[in-house]
Order: structure tokens, then sequence, then C-alpha cells
């Protein structure tokens, strides 16, 4: 659990945040749950206290250890294949990062998550049905990716003759909700009801990632013993001591100073850690005009820029495979003994974040914005039979690109990211593809690489529709310096068609706020194709 932080020039903003903290006697209030600390509005703050059951989920979880542990060994003796989470977000992160960097038990069956529609993705994973249990993770209950997800693995279990459909499903939500009911109505497997008051960005340490943990084999009271641990450190009351409150804080002053691209450096082992940072960091932060941008994945030989603090990450006191003397300051360098405690850690961190950034880190308020766009395409699509999608700007070698209107205006009519992006500028890449696609990788990385040595911006890579859950709400919400570039291929399938109406949703919601962004419609699914956008762009 040792940390180490360099702020380099922002030591005298460091050190006046700290006395704000101290001012406020933020980290007593905190564990007090006074909600008064993100805002001052009574209705906000009712909303705040229906959102602070992370702090004490350790407690709540721990009682449970034991049904989770009868539950695996009753999974483990069912014979199943494969575990299969379908989730979204705050609801399969924890899981995914869990699931690589601990990894799958031997005799087990392979745990895998399902966080996208792409129809390769979901093919790949519903391959074995017949033998798979269906793990059904929805805060809400209506999240419409995880429900339509539900639909179809239900007709292939169905399809493949199975006397009782219900048995192959778990369900794990809040109290009441449809999933809810329908996992009663359908007698699921179990049913694992969730804290009410804790957010889906904030629920690693709850069901959400306690159920899936358990089916991979992993020690869950070994795990909620490490995340005890930070919690207890965590209550340190000198903010410069305390592992969650020193690291919120100066990612706070590095936002305020213009130094917003929290960039992630961590060894190839816990790169899923970064993408559970990503969303938690993103959708609590990036809102009213402000926010931290998280980077992660980039490739290594990337130089820091003035716009970034930079975050080293070590497993087990192995240094990360990024040179620290590559990196100006500030810096901070953390390493990992337990993922339950750095799930804590962030945690804390995202709350003090919030706190001295002035904005509260519990809601999502433009997320809303892209869902009733998409619902509005596929209401359409149902009464007409067709998908109203925006006209291209410019059409090359069939593949049609349409610009927001912030876009047209700052690049002249032209899909130029030279002549789109600003100092201070990020690019995010959304390609609609299966999440960590092998064969698109290594284009991906390219493009990612030609970007910033064309344009000296830093990049984000999200993979639709999962950034929605992750950090869709940062791109509509937080600073107005991203340009964002969604590509899509066409598929004339169920879930391809929920694949585009959710890409132009979202195109549609980031051009009504201004934001710069690109729709790039590619023909079919080809990484040279890709690659071939990225030379276009960047002309």
């Amino acid at each position: 659990m040792t940390f180490a932080i360099d702020p380099g020039a922002l030591d005298r903003a460091l050190d006046h945040a700290c006395v704000r903290l101290d001012q406020a006697r933020f980290i007593d209030a905190l564990w007090a749950r006074r909600t008064d600390l993100w805002s001052p509005d009574a209705v906000v703050q009712r909303a705040i206290a229906q959102r602070l059951g992370w702090l004490a989920a350790i407690d709540t979880m721990r009682p449970h250890a034991e049904r989770l542990r009868i539950f695996a060994e009753s999974v483990r003796d069912a014979g199943y294949t494969d575990a299969v989470l379908l989730g979204m977000g705050g609801s399969s992160l924890a899981a995914e990062t869990l699931n690589t960097v601990a990894g799958t038990a031997a005799g087990v069956p392979r745990f895998r998550v399902l966080d996208s529609v792409d129809p390769e993705a979901v093919r790949d994973a519903m391959a074995r049905a017949a033998t798979s249990l269906f793990i059904v993770a929805s805060k809400s209950g209506s999240t419409i990716e995880v429900t339509a997800l539900a639909s179809e693995a239900d007709r292939r279990v169905r399809a493949a003759g199975t006397p009782s459909p219900g048995a192959q499903f778990v369900a794990v939500t809040d109290a009441d909700t449809s999933l809810h009911r329908r996992a009663v109505e359908q007698r699921f497997r179990d049913i694992f009801l969730n804290p009410a008051d804790v957010g889906g960005r904030f629920s690693a340490l709850t069901f959400f990632g306690l159920v899936p943990a358990a089916l991979m084999g992993v020690d869950v009271p070994g795990l909620l013993a490490s995340a005890q641990s930070m919690a207890d450190a965590c209550r340190v009351t000198d903010p410069r001591r305390n592992p969650g409150v020193a690291l919120g804080a100066l990612l706070a002053v590095a936002a305020a100073a213009g130094r917003d691209k929290l960039t992630l450096r961590l060894p190839r082992s816990l790169d899923s850690l970064g993408l559970w940072i990503e969303q938690l960091i993103a959708e609590s932060t990036g809102k009213e005009g402000k926010g931290i941008v998280p980077i992660v994945g980039e490739a290594d030989g990337i130089t820091s820029g003035d716009d970034r603090i930079v975050v080293e990450i070590e497993a087990g006191g192995s240094a990360s495979p990024s040179s620290h003397a590559r990196w100006n300051p500030p810096c901070v360098r953390l390493t990992v003994d337990s993922l339950g405690a750095e799930f804590f850690r962030w945690e804390v961190a995202t709350a003090t974040a919030g706190f001295l950034l002035g904005v509260n880190p519990f809601d999502e308020p433009n997320v809303q914005q892209a869902k009733d766009a998409t619902r509005a395409l596929l209401d359409t699509y149902a009464t007409d039979r067709r998908l109203p999608v925006p006209d291209p700007d410019i059409t090359v070698d069939d593949v049609r690109i349409t610009l927001s209107s912030a876009a047209a205006r700052s690049g002249g009519g032209r899909a130029s990211l030279l002549r789109l992006a600003r100092a201070g500028s990020y690019i995010g890449l959304l390609p609609y593809l299966p999440a960590g696609s092998g064969r698109f990788a290594p284009a991906l990385q390219a493009i990612r690489a030609s970007i910033t040595a064309e344009t000296g911006c830093a990049t984000m890579l999200g993979f639709g529709p999962r950034y929605l859950h992750s950090t869709g709400q940062l791109h509509k919400g937080g600073p107005n310096t991203g340009v964002f570039v969604l590509a899509v291929p066409g598929q004339p399938y169920t879930f391809g068609l929920l694949e585009m109406a959710q890409a132009v949703g979202d195109f549609q919601a980031l051009d009504r706020l201004g934001r710069s962004a690109l729709l790039v419609r590619l023909p079919r699914r080809d990484p040279l194709l890709l690659q071939h956008v990225s030379e276009m762009i960047l002309r």
C-alpha cells in the first residue's frame, strides 16, 4: 500500500488543498457521510446520501462471504464450462479487472465478461450457451445492452433444449428492479440484491465484484481484508499521509492547474485496472465543464506534456515498463499489493477530488442524453423500419464521415484532427468493435501513436458501447477539449442495429452540446481500413 507523491511545481497548490481539507475536516466528515461536502443543495444532498454505501461495503459484504463460497462451489459441481457476466460499466469492469489480474483458478468454469453488443463479441461469448452460466448484472435492472444480451442468452439456452432455462442465470441487481422481478418469475439459480446506496462505479467491493470473484475462485475474505487495511489507512486525518485523500488532492489541484490528463502507466498485468480507474474517474469528475481526463494504454515512448499528471503503478514491487526519468513532475507512484485495497484507495481519491473540484462525484447528469437519443432512433426504426442516420459530409472510398456542428466550424468543413485539435485537447478514439479485439489492437495502437505524433495530444481509446457507461459522461459534461472519432462498421444484424443506433445517438448528444465529433461509418471490418481512415483525418 506504499505511495509516493512528487508534486513538483504543484507543491504550493497541494499545500493549499490540504489546508482546505483540514478546514473542512474532510476526512472525518467523509466517514461520517456528511453530504454537504459536495453540495449545499438539500435535494442533491438527499441523492448523495443514497450513494455513500461504498464506505461501509466491506462490513456489509463480509457476512456474505460464506454464502458466496457455497454458491461458487455449487456452480463448480454443476459442471458448467463457462461463466459469462452480462454487464456494462461499473457492473462489469471490476469483474474484468479481477479476471485478468487474479485469473480464474483451476477447476472452475472459464470466466468472461460480455460488456458489448457487438455481434462478433456476442457470438463468441455465447458459443457454449448450453453449458454456460450467465450472470446478469445491472444496478437499475433495465440497462438496454444488458437486457438485450440477457434475452439473447435466454433464447440460446432455450434453443439448446435446457429443461429449466432459469437455472442457468444469476441476477445481481438492486431490490425490486425489473431484473429482480424477472429473476424471481423465471426461477434464476440465485439472486444477489446489492445495497441500494452504492452507485455502480463504486460497487467493486459489493456483489457486483464479489459474485464474479467467488466464481473465479478468488479468496473473497482475503480480498475484503486487504480492502479493510486500505480503509483503515484512509482514516488517517493528515491529508498528505492518507493514501486515498493525498492521491485525490493532487489529481484535483493538477486538473485545476490545467494538468487534467491523468496519464496512467501500468505494467501489462494491470492493464484492466487502468480501465476500472478510467471509468471511476471519468464518470465521477467529468461534469459542469470540469473534470479529470484519464489516459490509459498509450504506447511506450509517449513523452509528457504540460497538460498531464502521471500515476506510475507497480505490481508486487515490479516496476511498470515505463521509465520514471522520462516523465516530468508532477508524479504519483503507487504499489498495488491487492486489488481490494486499490479499489478502495481510488474510491476515496475520487470522492476527495470531487470535493476539491466542486463537483458531485456521485451523479452522472449527461449520461441520459445519449440514452434518450438512442431510444428515439430505435423508436423511429420500430415505426419506419429505417434508422435515421445523418447524411455524410465527406465520402471517400465508401467511408462516410459526418461532422458535428462544432467540428464543421473549427475544421473548416474538413475531417482534420490537425485543424480540430488545440493545445490541451485530447482525442477520443471510439470504435464500435469488440472490446480488446486482438485483430484490431495493433491498428488502433498505431492510430493512437500517429495522432499523438501529429497533434501532440493525449488519446483515449474506448470501445462502443462500453465507453458510454465509462467515459461517456466526461465526453459530454467535462471540459470541452475533446475531439471524438466514432467509428462504426455497418452490420445487417439485430445487435449491429443497436450498435449503430448507440453510435449515432451519442454523436447527436455530443453535437447538441457543442462538442467536436466525427461520425465515421465504415463499409466493412478491416484493420487496414481503420489505418486508412486515420491517414484521412490526420491530413
